[in-house]
């Protein structure tokens, strides 16, 4: 009788232990394909966010960052063998002696831009913009003049010429224009019937001329970028982070100076042009 009691208490509590074990084993198998399940859905997700991302989240991000549809990677001007003309002459003893220094480029540039420097009559400016979204369209790109004034007449420096003739430039504009514009040949607006194509990190070299002989000119360049279905405008300053500057030519100046061989410019006599 004992036994019997014994076995039967043996068996009920096996039948309790499955039971269970019965929920314990179903929560496990629910977690593990809930685990799977996670899983192959974070895949999926990291296979959609790629593609997403390589097409146009990183031009969202971009945007949300405040980055500049193009970057402007390069400006400079050819003062090689060209007069230049300082819109006040120079009277400071300091800046008089830094005119004259042989080793004083940096310290002679910034005393330069401070008296406006400006070539005289014309100008050729080279500047690379590199593209910052999956792709975009430069529309037009315009001469914004700032500030016209009379022509400089402050100081005349003369540079040393080797002669030749100046290479030809892609683009021009006549800032004596009522609004100036770049053409290619003839009359025809550039712009009207092009425009430029950049993608990501992709450069471009634009060739710039510029012409100006009825006044002092100060003006920076605007670019329009189409770039993710609305526009934006990029400006592009001198390469001494201020405006670009040309003048028209004097018939007399204040002062004149040329262009030493071992370098820094000394003042000379002029009679009227003759030099």
């Amino acid at each position: 009788m004992g036994r019997a009691r014994r076995n039967k208490s043996t068996a009920a509590q096996r039948q309790e232990g499955t039971e269970a074990s019965g929920p314990a084993w179903s929560k496990r198998l629910l977690a593990w394909v809930a685990g799977i399940a996670g899983a192959v859905a974070l895949a999926a997700f990291g296979v959609v966010f790629t593609d997403w991302y390589g097409t146009h989240g990183s031009d969202t991000v971009a945007r949300v960052r405040g980055v500049a549809p193009i970057t402007v990677g390069h400006v400079a001007v050819d003062y090689s063998e060209r007069d230049t003309v300082l819109r006040e002459p120079v009277t400071d003893p300091e800046d008089r002696a830094v005119m004259l220094a042989a080793h004083a480029d940096q310290q002679r540039d910034a005393m330069l831009a401070r008296h406006r420097i400006a070539l005289i009559g014309s100008m050729d400016v080279t500047v690379v913009l590199t593209g910052n979204r999956g792709s975009l369209r430069i529309v037009d790109i315009r001469p914004q003049v700032l500030a016209r004034r009379p022509v400089s007449r402050g100081a005349r420096l003369i540079a040393t010429k080797a002669g030749g003739e100046a290479g030809t430039v892609e683009m021009a504009a006549d800032l004596d224009r009522p609004a100036p514009r770049f053409t290619t040949g003839g009359d025809s607006a550039y712009f009207r019937k092009k425009q430029i194509d950049l993608k990501r990190d992709e450069p471009v070299t634009l060739s710039l001329s510029f012409t100006g002989k009825k006044a002092y000119y100060e003006f920076e360049l605007r670019v329009t970028v189409l770039a993710d279905g609305r526009t934006e405008e990029v400006v592009v300053k001198g390469p001494d982070g201020g405006p670009f500057r040309l003048t028209g030519e004097a018939a007399r100046y204040r002062s004149y100076y040329r262009q030493a061989p071992q370098g820094g410019w000394r003042p000379v006599s002029c009679a009227g042009r003759t030099c």
